[in-house]
């Protein structure tokens, strides 16, 4: 049965800062992974959560039971990119939202703006006035962007930006008009050091 959106969380990466797959850090009693699972739950019809290894299959399906779904990222290269790749080849959603385990504050409303402008297009990514994109907090046709990202790892490239390079009818969303959503846009606050999960626990309490 095709579904009309799906949830991609990427959440194959070991940190070395933490000492544990950044995922299941813990924030305020619930793993980081949680935290992101249970915000976008809301506005899509699946999640699939994708990980780089048996050993982290069996840990986060004991901690997201009936959420999500775990796929593993068995390829040899591992990157977004080919985080992503597996994710639209096992998610059943027309569009997805890719996402990175690390963002606790994502947005749902956003989240559901940014399915709803992707209507009819390859993509709906925001982008700061400086040009920067966020392509980890975009939503993507699937079938479009499981091409796209098919054509660039054949040609060897790893990144994000080269499977949008090959997307059509891509959507830009001004980070202007995100913040009447979320004013401080701490949907793209990301947890990277110990001074992050710091300010997202003074945050939460």
């Amino acid at each position: 049965m095709l579904l009309k959106n799906s949830a991609l969380i990427l959440a194959g990466g070991f940190s070395k800062r933490f000492g544990q797959d950044k995922g299941l850090i813990d924030l305020v009693g619930k793993p980081l992974i949680l935290h992101v699972v249970d915000r976008v739950s809301k506005v899509v019809d699946e999640t699939v959560v994708v990980i780089g290894s048996r050993v982290q299959k069996k840990k986060f399906e004991s901690l997201l039971g009936h959420k999500a779904n775990v796929v593993v990222d068995d390829r040899e290269a591992q990157s977004p990119l080919v985080g992503a790749l597996t994710g639209f080849e096992s998610a059943k959603g027309e569009y997805c939202l890719l996402l990175p385990c690390d963002t606790p504050f994502i947005s749902s409303q956003i989240a559901q703006f940014l399915l709803d402008t992707c209507a009819n297009k390859g993509a709906a990514i925001p982008r700061w006035p400086s040009g920067y994109i966020e392509p980890l907090q975009a939503i993507y046709h699937r079938k479009s962007a499981l091409t796209a990202a098919t054509k660039a790892l054949e040609q060897g490239k790893l990144d994000l930006r080269s499977m949008i390079a090959r997307l059509r009818g891509v959507r830009y969303i001004s980070t202007v008009v995100l913040r009447q959503m979320d004013p401080k846009l701490l949907t793209f606050f990301n947890i990277n050091t110990l001074e992050d999960l710091k300010r997202a626990e003074s945050l939460l309490k």
